[in-house]
């Protein structure tokens, strides 16, 4: 059964989403990322994915206030991305409370101090996050598409990379549905990675095709935040989040 792991992105400590990874399409919510994480909590949910987007767009983490105030929360695991470049960077993120550490535009831009990472800290510590439109990664908060395709940046950490998480920036925020097809074409390339897919998800069926495809894990956000889902009918699934 797929996981589902609840989404909050971050801009100046507030609720946000994107559509397409557009920042002049950007959507703010009057809960705060507290607020929000607290009703995952309350129903069930283990782990949350969180996106520091304003650290993301400027290269520098920019909401570990943010980071600290929800693992102030307890029983939670908070795989936390965005603007992490250093070594430092990636200190300050453990200090604050992130279980796992997100990379996307590091892996493209520095693959061996990513790798050096991956090394030091552990595959269950350092997730690498693709950012996808069609087959190529952008990088830089999504701004950018980059020349590196997604089999080959994946292939470069292997062995040792064993958590992927793969972003459809033209679903992303579009409640379009995933594309399973793809996710399984992944996951027969690369069976020794978990992948989590993410971007489009906005129904229920959504979740269920990609759960019949056996992804192992799925990303979902905006759906959530305008009532599209509705966490009372995530219950099946919450156990596994």
């Amino acid at each position: 059964m797929i996981q589902i792991v609840p989404a909050i992105d971050i801009i100046g400590g507030r609720c946000v989403r994107l559509s397409q990874g557009d920042f002049s399409r950007e959507t703010s919510y009057e809960t705060t990322p507290v607020e929000m994480a607290s009703r995952f909590l309350e129903n069930g949910f283990k782990s949350l994915h969180v996106v520091d987007l304003e650290g993301a767009k400027n290269g520098k983490p920019a909401n570990l206030r943010s980071l600290r105030e929800l693992a102030s929360l307890g029983d939670i695991k908070i795989e936390w991305g965005g603007g992490i470049k250093t070594r430092q960077d990636l200190e300050a993120a453990f200090e604050a409370g992130a279980s796992s550490v997100v990379f996307g535009t590091l892996a493209v831009r520095n693959p061996v101090l990513f790798k050096s990472f991956l090394e030091e800290y552990g595959p269950d510590k350092i997730t690498l996050g693709a950012d996808v439109r069609g087959t190529k990664v952008a990088v830089g908060g999504w701004m950018e598409t980059s020349d590196v395709e997604l089999s080959s940046l994946i292939s470069s950490f292997l062995p040792g990379l064993s958590n992927v998480i793969v972003t459809e920036i033209s679903r992303d925020g579009m409640f379009s549905g995933s594309n399973p097809e793809f996710f399984r074409g992944l996951m027969a390339g690369f069976p020794g990675v978990v992948f989590t897919a993410s971007g489009g998800i906005g129904s229920i069926p959504d979740i269920e095709a990609l759960d019949n495809a056996l992804v192992p894990r799925v990303i979902v956000g905006k759906a959530l935040y305008e009532g599209k889902i509705k966490l009372e009918d995530l219950a099946l699934w919450s156990r596994r989040g």
